[in-house]
């Protein structure tokens, strides 16, 4: 993964998992949806997870759901990923996704979002607790800062 960073506050304990570890994670959630695979999605997130996305917010359940009519994603690729350690056990990786979409009715779609997934350690494993997906925008936009 291109232009990695991790940023650890001076003040806290280390943090108990290294940058690559998190983007194999992040990376097992995105093939969880490139295979249609609901049972390591489920498997992957915590049972309080909490998404926001442009569609509005969704559960552990709702993430799942998506892939009742199999796989919504085609193919992905991750970059320029950054971790900020939030304590010892809950890490934010923030990353760029470029994917082309599988689901019925975009099929095909091409697209580009940021993400920020809150990673927690609990009960001995790392689970997704949050995930934000921000659409990507033109930067030679007027608007965009």
């Amino acid at each position: 993964m291109v232009g990695e960073t991790v940023v650890v506050p001076s003040d806290s304990e280390p943090v108990s998992i290294a940058l690559d570890e998190l983007v194999a994670l992040e990376t097992a959630v995105w093939e969880a949806l490139r295979a249609g695979d609901a049972e390591a999605d489920e498997r992957l997130l915590s049972d309080d997870f909490l998404g926001v996305y442009p569609t509005g917010f969704a559960d552990r359940a709702d993430h799942v759901a998506q892939l009742a009519g199999g796989p919504t994603v085609e193919h992905f690729e991750l970059s320029d990923a950054r971790m900020v350690a939030v304590s010892p056990t809950d890490v934010l990786l923030a990353y760029r996704a470029d994917f082309v979409s599988s689901a019925v009715g975009i099929s095909g779609d091409a697209a580009t979002m940021y993400v920020s997934s809150l990673w927690s350690r609990r009960a001995g494993r790392w689970v997704n607790t949050f995930s934000h997906d921000c659409p990507a925008l033109d930067p030679r936009r007027a608007d965009v800062p």
